[in-house]
């Protein structure tokens, strides 16, 4: 392992760091003391503690403004504008607000009709109860209740991804929102009611119409994460930081209709032989080079990468540490550094995975997985990836029956919610002559075995596909989602770097085990790779590495060919474009020219109008 001064040479570029006539239900009478609050372009924020809240500060930052953050129940009071972002719990976040007097606090100052924005969990506490975990009794502002999206006819849970707004009541946080898709993670909703309609400002469909934003007066909140959702989102906040803003400039777009399928980066980052963090690409987990220097291959900066991608359209940035850092003090940790420099300039959801698990570092100081969740949260991870110590997990919850919740697994998707936690799994195909051969789920295989078998299963490694353990995928999954996973990454060692698409049978066969969201991995080599696995699966999401880093097929180029497939597409994709059909170099996948595209991009902040094409400067 290299020296910690080797290591923590982390690429970072970023700097360090009117009113209503009726009153809003629940708001007690009783009066709390004010401190005088001033500054004009500083926001007051809510940080009860759960949760990625390192983005919503990066996005206010990004948007010129400054923080102060509420010490006590007096700071709500006396804040000219509050920005609540609740993650996490609700009973937990409840909990929180009641022992520290802040629920009152905010009741009152939503009852003053107050600047405030509530953000995902902060939309959800204004209403009566949850029954998440509850019945457990809300802020009492909005009739309804929060219920859990129903899975049983077969709607994937939780809604994960960018679906569309339909905007229901004219107001100017929304403008211009109307029909584009925003980034959403959860699994408890709020429908409509005759009680609450004259709050709602927007719906979303996901099985049902759901609420996904209110505005009453100057009191807002919304289910969907506007410092994840690109431009839009960020156009959304700065209206409400600056109500006299026209916004963050959105490129004009296609219309949304519905939940996009999903196009991730994925980063393998680890330290090479010289001490560095550098993103590097397996093939089939080898991730050295074949010559004679045996070097990590080298394929970029972590946040530099991270960074562009964000920027070409990408959906989601998942980081891999396939380092194991077990020496290191958690608070020196590398990956930490590039997520907090990361979550500074992509602002879609970030994945972390690697590490997550129980250890004891060099000084003998334990570490619980928890705490190594909590802190990746903090540093500006919205997910949490559990690779090898969700298949133990799996195999003693499969040999007893038994929950302990002492399971890393069960203990972060606990305390976070289990939209937080994906879990990646690393299987190897195993080919057998007959479905009684062995006692795990097997298919009937679209290329036979290299003895003319007709059927495989699918073995679960961990350590990086080093060790195989008894399981199978199909097994795992099953046992995964009911100890509280949210997601499933699902990877295959045989495809892994071979470029030859994804393996079919194995997506197929996972996407249709669980009711949860599932990422397809391995195998992209073409733009047509991500159409299949869409078309002859149910998985949400595909997921790339080494096609991108090597720049043989852009992010918008797969966006490009989905669109032209009939799926639905999100972040990045679906502006108004000068032309027609895509030039060739774009559609087989070779290079493009990198001072130009076709496609305006989200980073306004880089790009400039030029005539029919947008310029990098």
């Amino acid at each position: 392992m290299a020296t910690v001064a080797a290591i923590l040479t982390v690429p970072c570029s970023a700097s360090r760091r009117p009113k209503r006539s009726s009153q809003p239900r629940g708001c007690g009478s009783g009066s709390l003391s004010v401190r005088a609050s001033s500054g004009a372009n500083t926001v007051t924020l809510l940080d009860y503690g759960a949760g990625n809240v390192r983005s919503v500060r990066n996005a206010i930052r990004h948007l010129g403004f400054g923080i102060r953050d509420v010490q006590s129940p007096e700071d709500i009071l006396a804040a000219e504008r509050l920005v609540f972002p609740g993650v996490g719990a609700f009973g937990s976040a409840m909990d929180v607000l009641n022992s520290t007097g802040m629920a009152d606090a905010l009741r009152e100052y939503i009852q003053r009709d107050r600047p405030f924005l509530g953000i995902c969990l902060g939309l959800q506490l204004l209403f009566d109860s949850s029954e998440e975990n509850g019945p457990v009794s809300g802020l009492g502002v909005i009739p309804g209740v929060v219920r859990r999206f129903d899975s049983s006819n077969d709607l994937i849970v939780p809604h994960i991804g960018w679906n569309a707004l339909q905007i229901t009541k004219d107001t100017p946080l929304l403008q211009g929102a109307d029909g584009q898709h925003v980034y959403f993670v959860h699994s408890y909703h709020i429908l409509p009611s005759d009680a609450n309609r004259d709050w709602i400002s927007s719906i979303c469909n996901y099985g049902d119409s759901f609420i996904s934003s209110i505005s009453m007066g100057n009191v807002q909140a919304v289910q969907f994460h506007p410092e994840k959702s690109g431009a839009t989102g960020l156009s959304i906040l700065k209206k409400f930081l600056s109500p006299n803003s026209s916004g963050t400039k959105v490129p004009a777009r296609r219309k949304a209709s519905k939940l996009a399928k999903r196009v991730i980066a994925c980063l393998d980052v680890r330290s090479n032989d010289k001490g560095d963090l550098v993103v590097t690409k397996g093939d089939q987990y080898d991730v050295r080079d074949h010559t004679s220097s045996k070097e990590v291959r080298n394929l970029g900066k972590p946040v530099d990468l991270a960074s562009q991608y964000y920027i070409d359209g990408a959906d989601e940035v998942s980081f891999l540490n396939i380092t194991g850092f077990r020496d290191f003090p958690l608070g020196d940790l590398p990956m930490l550094e590039v997520l907090r420099c990361a979550s500074e300039k992509v602002f879609v959801p970030l994945t972390v995975g690697g590490g997550i698990r129980d250890f004891t570092d060099a000084n003998g100081r334990y570490y619980s997985s928890l705490e190594v969740a909590s802190e990746y949260f903090r540093s500006g991870a919205d997910k949490i990836s559990i690779g090898s110590d969700a298949v133990y997990a799996a195999e003693a919850f499969l040999q007893t029956g038994v929950k302990t919740g002492k399971s890393s697994l069960e203990q972060i998707s606990r305390v976070y919610g289990n939209q937080a936690v994906v879990v990646s799994i690393d299987p190897r195909r195993v080919y057998v002559k007959s479905q009684e051969d062995v006692p795990f789920k097997t298919v009937k295989v679209s290329t036979k075995g290299p003895s003319g078998e007709e059927y495989a299963w699918y073995q679960c490694t961990v350590n990086g596909g080093r060790d195989s353990r008894p399981i199978g995928a199909y097994e795992l999954v099953k046992a995964v989602e009911e100890l509280g996973a949210g997601e499933i990454l699902l990877n295959c060692i045989d495809c892994d770097g071979q470029g030859c698409g994804f393996d079919i049978d194995l997506v197929k066969m996972v996407s249709d085990a669980v009711t949860i969201p599932v990422i397809a991995s391995s195998g992209a080599g073409a733009v047509q790779h991500f159409s299949e696995v869409f078309e002859k699966t149910n998985a949400s999401a595909a997921l790339a590495a080494g096609i991108f880093h090597r720049k043989e097929v852009p992010i918008l180029a797969v966006k490009e060919h989905l669109v032209n497939a009939g799926v639905e597409v999100g972040h990045g994709f679906g502006r108004a474009r000068a032309g027609g059909a895509a030039t060739a170099s774009t559609v087989t996948g070779s290079p493009p020219q990198r001072n130009a595209i076709d496609i305006a991009y989200m980073d306004n902040d880089r790009l400039q109008p030029t005539g029919q094409r947008w310029m990098i400067r």
